[in-house]
């Protein structure tokens, strides 16, 4: 059964302006169960992460003052939400719903989050709507209790990985690959293992042939005992924060394609959400509720 991670949303504790891009997980979740693509049966809801998994990405310093929401008001500009200790809360649970989530990949072949996907925090700050590195966390919950050894990160975000990138740029252990836009936010990229600079502009047909000829080689040739897959839909040509050109159905074969690929090598993954800022809501959660359709059909 898919197994998919659900977090409430604390809505009056954001600023009007900041509440649409959160609006997308409560959402979704409503309509995968308004379909039928997901029963309540599907959903899981966390709690907080065991702090030696956080503290195997972030430092110290930075977890506590996240906590005592004492960080500089640059800190918290770089981060884009006011801070609150709702705020906070949310992002330790979305964390724990990743790190879940990789238990139950194991058990069925792939688990999903209805949020995650914050591939923009470092070990020692937040940034872009991200304040701690879910799939990092996973990866290094993962490792530090055995269950697997070698990971492979495969970030299709619009943004590039910069936060995973730095976390894992000394590690061989994880394997980074960033397929992202050119000319994307960060305007100052890291050095993942692999990155793919996607021009500005390019169609589906364009993305998806990168795609297709990166993807499987990558996987033969690295090996992974576990993937961490970010299915970021601010690829689309409606994307308000995204400089790529593909639909709503280039978006959803490239999660057909990437998903397939992941199956037929019997790898169990685990699904963040990532970016989506469509001026539409009902095309954002088109986009990722094709993400977790397409997970009940090849998996289930």
């Amino acid at each position: 059964m898919l197994k998919v991670a659900y977090h409430p949303i604390f809505k009056h504790n954001l600023p009007l302006g900041h509440r649409f891009p959160m609006s997308k997980y409560e959402l979704l979740y409503r309509q995968l169960l308004h379909e039928g693509s997901c029963t309540l049966e599907n959903f899981f809801t966390p709690e907080d992460p065991t702090d030696a998994y956080i503290l195997a990405v972030h430092t110290q310093e930075y977890v506590t003052a996240l906590r005592e929401l004492s960080l500089s008001k640059s800190e918290i500009r770089k981060i884009g939400f006011p801070l609150s200790e709702k705020l906070v809360e949310r992002e330790h649970r979305i964390t724990q719903g990743t790190i879940v989530g990789c238990d139950y990949a194991l058990q069925n072949g792939i688990a999903m989050n209805t949020a995650g996907g914050t591939h923009h925090a470092y070990t020692d700050h937040g940034e872009a709507f991200c304040l701690f590195n879910d799939q990092a966390i996973g990866a290094k919950y993962l490792q530090l209790e055995g269950k697997a050894k070698k990971i492979l990160m495969v970030d299709l975000d619009v943004h590039q990985g910069n936060g995973t990138a730095q976390i894992f740029k000394d590690d061989p252990s994880v394997f980074t690959f960033s397929m992202h836009g050119a000319g994307n936010y960060p305007f100052r990229k890291e050095q993942s293992d692999l990155d793919i600079a996607v021009p500005d502009g390019s169609n589906d047909d364009a993305y998806l042939s990168l795609l297709y000829k990166t993807l499987p080689k990558l996987i033969d040739k690295e090996q992974p005992d576990f993937i961490f897959y970010l299915s970021g839909v601010d690829i689309l040509e409606t994307d308000k924060l995204g400089k790529l050109s593909c639909s709503i159905a280039g978006c959803k074969e490239r999660d057909r394609f990437a998903l397939q690929q992941f199956k037929d090598a019997g790898i169990p993954v685990q699904v963040s959400m990532g970016g989506g800022y469509s001026p539409e809501i009902k095309t954002i959660i088109e986009a990722h509720a094709n993400t977790f359709r397409l997970a009940q059909e090849i998996y289930f």
